[in-house]
């Protein structure tokens, strides 16, 4: 019985004390910043993998091993190709 008490006196308190939440600006604004904060992040990955290709590369070069050169210069188009991919997908879509 005390819950049920409790219950309706959160409820009665919660429905006089609501407030109406406004929308501050343009929301469009909003999906375009965690546009360019998603895009920053698969910018970082993509300088990771590129970094990664290039020690690769290098590491393939230092022991004469053709097939780790192969996966470093693999890699190493990967890396650039998710660091740019913003600029890809604006070229695309025009």
């Amino acid at each position: 019985m005390q819950g049920l008490l409790t219950l309706g006196v959160m409820l009665a308190f919660g429905t006089l004390w609501a407030s109406t939440a406004y929308a501050a600006g343009d929301p469009m604004e909003t999906v375009n910043n965690f546009s360019d904060f998603i895009f920053g992040l698969i910018r970082a990955v993509g300088m990771i993998i590129l970094g990664f290709g290039i020690v690769q590369i290098g590491l393939s070069l230092k022991s004469h091993d053709p097939s780790q050169r192969a996966n470093g210069f693999l890699t190493l188009a990967g890396g650039i190709i998710i660091t740019f991919t913003k600029e890809i997908l604006a070229l695309i879509a025009g």
